[in-house]
């Protein structure tokens, strides 16, 4: 599946994050930037790619400006924004 069209969800809050998705016909990106990245990128990583992967989502541009978000939010943010950029059947 891919991303049909631009899409945001979340806040530049604390323990918060935001994501930005695009579509991208041709590849799959993701950029994560985190206040605890030496820590946790790990799982921050691990969390998208679950939630990409349960929408099999194979093709599109992520951006993640992460404030120290629980790993619910990011599933629930991640999940959101997927759902607000549509997606479909590759």
């Amino acid at each position: 599946m891919k991303i049909l069209k631009n899409a945001v969800a979340g806040t530049l809050e604390s323990s918060d994050l935001f994501i930005q998705i695009e579509p991208d016909d041709k590849e799959l990106t993701l950029e994560i930037d985190s206040v605890v990245a030496n820590q946790h990128l790990d799982s921050i990583r691990g969390a998208v790619v679950d939630i990409l992967n349960e929408f099999e989502i194979s093709t599109g541009k992520i951006y993640i400006k992460d404030k120290g978000a629980l790993d619910c939010v990011i599933r629930a943010r991640m999940e959101t924004a997927l759902k607000r950029g549509g997606v479909l059947e590759s």
